[in-house]
């Protein structure tokens, strides 16, 4: 997977990257039926300047589909977490339908 990562205007980096290599470890898990290097993740961390919040963009390119996300928060974990949760649901919803798992649905019965 290629990672790109840019700060702007955010204090504590080192937390910030350890709680995103810990996420892109499950990021990983969940996109292992793809090549690593067809994957591309690019994230953005920046600080309001008006309102105070940090927030976290991420863009995730796969082969077959670009998937966004963006998490606010008081600090930049928070906002991280969101996002990357955000992002993760958003795999998993994509690949089921890929998957077409809707399709396969056992419809309840007509009593």
């Amino acid at each position: 997977m290629n990672v790109s990562i840019s700060y702007k205007h955010v204090d504590a980096q080192q937390p910030v990257a350890l709680e995103v290599t810990r996420r892109l470890d499950k990021l990983n898990r969940l996109l292992k039926s793809y090549q690593p290097d067809m994957i591309q993740l690019k994230g953005v961390f920046s600080k309001n300047q008006r309102t105070a919040e940090q927030s976290c963009a991420l863009t995730l390119s796969l082969p077959n589909g670009t998937l966004h996300a963006t998490g606010n928060g008081k600090n930049v974990l928070a906002g991280c977490k969101k996002a990357f949760s955000e992002i993760e649901t958003q795999v998993k919803k994509h690949q089921s339908r890929l998957r077409r798992e809707h399709e396969w649905k056992r419809k309840r019965p007509v009593e």
